[in-house]
């Protein structure tokens, strides 16, 4: 049994570092054909999926089963049967020539496959949802068999379409960036900044994991990975500086949320969105910047506020690094995240400019002594093998994704639910925008970000838009509240992550991560009535709109967290919650409004403060 284990672990490497040289060939090189492609991407992860993860989601320590062996042979059979074919697939008329015997066995196999190996890896929630659009085109909208068939096996249009060509195209080479970052060394270096940063100020350590995550962010795609990363540091630093567990837990899950938003390396989620807009994923990042900064600026004044309301002081003196010394020592490491940004800013491609910054990271790494203990061949190797195996689960939600957009594009059942949204919403944006926000939350509690947004984009995107609202602002908002459901309970993985590791109760945590992140909430229904918000049009107005907003996001955390310039009385937090929302609304009336409640509660507080001092 040893000798199976061991011959099957090195296979393991094997397929995975083949899989990450295969993908950064391509970025070098160019890519082959769209099917080769696309399905390389699909049979590479439907492999190493079956042979790492058994029948109940877990690793197998002692290798694969037989039926694994069997699902991995199926996998190389059903897609395999593309390439040895495919001069003769790119001739025959979609919909009009019949499937033969054989495509018929194999397309239904490949179906079966990829909703199996995405039970494994992501549990039922998306599953069951692609079941429930087959269900929809067999039986109630009388799909020809053959013709769904045809759609979602034998085309682009399906299991091959577009969205795994996201996850192929761009999203594992920023995730190899990440494995070649987090190896390198470069995840210490994050820790160390945030806490030379911030780790001696009021409430220091829930401030070191708002800038951490955000850091964590530009190699993690995944909320509930930063709160694993960053969480075992953070959140015993906060318990013991004074704060409540349930509140460790909510700002750590709510920073690490916030990765997926923050530029200049977004969640995969992001690639999809500049694919379905036809843009670069550089002018996605722009759209983000001004929503993200205010989502961390809210969540870092919630700790200063929390932290002054009961008194908490920072980390003690001695055990807080000095910024000079962390940047001597190990601050060439962000080197690699500047060749990233500054490639996307030159015009270069996204994927190549994660490519170069991922080959640079272990020679940046060598460079200096302070860093260069540990890194051998061996990291390489590490690190390839990391990059493939955490594109798993965005290569399978996006193949299962692309099984919906199939069914959607096949029986026009998205047309009818934008007619059904706007229906429902009496030709009102607020219900429509009120409506897309409950659905994105609950497809997101059972989902991914990346899938989630994919079915918002096919059914209640193009509501919004036909109701007015420009399409990066639509597209924006279905993001947006496809990544906060992560922190919404009652299914708020973040905070479940983020709750096991501070040992608090698990509803507390909730909804005090909905505080923490309130902003993340009401930001985008503003970027919705005013594009500025996206560094959409006048770039004095967006200044304006951002300067405000900011200033509105403070407020709104001061408001629910029960302290401005000294603990808030209950009038005083709903002034400032008003004052919030008027100055987060970047229209002129309501950031004067704003400007006048913000002014009589600190007028207020001031003279409270002035006569305790007398």
């Amino acid at each position: 049994m040893g000798g199976y284990v061991g011959i099957v672990r090195s296979l393991v490497a094997v397929v995975a570092a083949t899989m990450s040289l295969w993908h950064m060939w391509i970025v070098a090189f160019g890519p082959p054909e769209v099917l080769f492609f696309r399905g390389g991407h699909l049979l590479f992860a439907l492999v190493l999926l079956f042979l790492t993860l058994g029948a109940s989601g877990k690793s197998r320590d002692l290798g694969p089963s037989p039926f694994d062996l069997m699902l991995v042979a199926a996998s190389i059979v059903s897609v395999g049967y593309l390439f040895v074919n495919h001069a003769q697939l790119v001739q025959r008329i979609p919909y009009i020539d019949d499937p033969t015997t054989v495509e018929i066995v194999l397309g239904v196999l490949c179906i079966l496959l990829v909703l199996e190996g995405t039970r494994r890896i992501l549990g039922l929630a998306l599953p069951l949802t692609a079941l429930a659009f087959l269900f929809y085109a067999f039986f109630i909208n009388r799909v020809d068999p053959l013709t769904l068939l045809d759609q979602l096996y034998l085309t682009t249009e399906g299991i091959f379409g577009s969205t795994i060509g996201v996850s192929a195209g761009y999203v594992i080479v920023f995730v190899l960036f990440g494995s070649f970052m987090e190896r390198t060394g470069t995840g210490q270096l994050f820790m160390d900044f945030a806490l030379a940063l911030t780790g001696r100020q009021a409430g220091g350590p829930g401030k070191v994991a708002v800038v951490s995550s955000s850091l964590f962010g530009t190699i993690s795609g995944s909320a509930v990975a930063n709160v694993m990363v960053d969480g075992p540091i953070t959140i015993p630093l906060m318990k013991r500086t004074g704060f409540r567990p349930a509140f460790a837990a909510a700002v750590e899950s709510v920073a690490s949320t916030g990765g997926q938003i923050m530029p200049p390396v977004m969640g995969a989620a992001a690639f999809v969105m500049a694919e379905f807009l036809a843009t670069s994923y550089f002018q996605v990042t722009l759209w983000a910047l001004i929503p993200a900064v205010l989502y961390y600026v809210a969540c870092f004044a919630a700790v200063h506020f929390e932290a002054k309301r009961h008194g908490l002081v920072g980390v003690p003196e001695q055990e807080v690094p000095r910024l000079g010394r962390v940047m001597a020592d190990r601050g060439h490491l962000f080197i690699p995240v500047l060749l990233v940004l500054g490639g996307m800013i030159l015009g270069y491609s996204a994927p190549l400019s994660a490519f170069v910054g991922a080959l640079s990271c272990v020679p940046v790494a060598l460079m200096r002594k302070t860093t260069r203990s540990g890194i051998t061949a061996r990291t390489v190797w590490d690190a390839l093998q990391d990059g493939a195996r955490q594109a798993l689960g965005v290569a399978l939600a996006c193949a299962t994704a692309g099984i919906i957009i199939g069914i959607i594009a096949l029986t026009g059942v998205g047309i009818s639910f934008t007619a059904l949204v706007i229906a429902l919403a009496q030709n009102s944006l607020v219900l429509a925008l009120i409506l897309t926000m409950a659905a994105g939350i609950v497809l997101g509690m059972g989902m991914p970000t990346t899938p989630a947004y994919i079915v918002m984009v096919s059914l209640l995107v193009p509501a919004l838009i036909k109701l007015g609202v420009v399409a990066p602002a639509a597209h924006m908002f279905a993001f947006y509240f496809a990544i906060l459901s992560a922190i919404t309970p009652p299914v708020a993985l973040a905070v479940f992550a983020a709750a096991g590791l501070a040992k608090a109760d698990l509803w507390e945590s909730g909804w005090a991560a909905m505080k923490v992140g309130a902003a993340g909430f009401i930001v985008p229904f503003m970027f919705v009535y005013e594009p500025a918000l996206l560094l959409i049009g006048d770039p004095w107005l967006s200044l304006r709109a951002f300067a405000t907003a900011s200033i509105g996001c403070v407020c709104l955390a001061a408001g629910l967290h029960g302290y401005f310039l000294g603990t808030a009385s209950l009038w005083q937090r709903g002034a400032l919650i008003g004052a919030a929302l008027g100055l987060i609304d970047p229209t002129p009336i309501t950031d004067l409004i704003g400007a006048v409640l913000l002014a009589i509660v600190a007028a207020a507080q001031w003279r409270e403060r002035k006569l305790a001092r007398t």
